[in-house]
């Protein structure tokens, strides 16, 4: 790689850093951290899940997950209800007070989206969007097998 030429990793890193700080400024009126806006957006798309799940989708230690939900639950975001299979899993839901800010929630990341491709042609953003889904498709198989080797 040429010197002074970005490389993917560190622009990927700072862009979802960038976006998850604006997204920050703009749902801080809602009381709600980096963390637990993360969660609450899963709860809400999932409707029911796990704090495994949780974990898994945060990429966080189960335990993380627990004390956030522990948290949530006190401020009234979130709720835990048992499995009505296995006594031993408890699901999150959302409370009617996330249902209620849900739509200001997707409100606010539809700006910040806005904001992050303002002066990229529509043909380019379909393009960017169209290439970040193979690179994740392309990453999430070679993680599923495990594989070292590129293809």
């Amino acid at each position: 790689m040429k010197s002074g030429t970005p490389s993917l990793g560190p622009l990927l890193h700072d862009a979802a850093r960038l976006i998850r700080r604006r997204f920050e400024q703009h749902t801080a009126d809602m009381g709600l951290s980096s963390a637990q806006w993360r969660l609450l957006i899963h709860v809400l798309k999932e409707e029911r899940v796990t704090q495994a799940r949780l974990a898994e989708r945060l990429e966080i230690e189960p335990i993380s997950v627990s004390r956030l939900v522990d948290r949530m639950e006190q401020s009234g975001w979130v709720a835990r209800e048992a499995d009505p299979q296995d006594r031993r899993v408890r699901h999150i839901v959302a409370t009617q007070a996330a249902l209620d800010i849900k739509e200001s929630l997707y409100q606010s990341a539809s700006e910040v989206y806005a904001e992050a491709l303002a002066g990229i042609p529509a043909d380019d953003r379909a393009k960017l969007l169209e290439n970040l889904t193979t690179l994740i498709n392309n990453l999430s198989d070679a993680v599923a097998s495990g594989s070292k080797d590129a293809s």
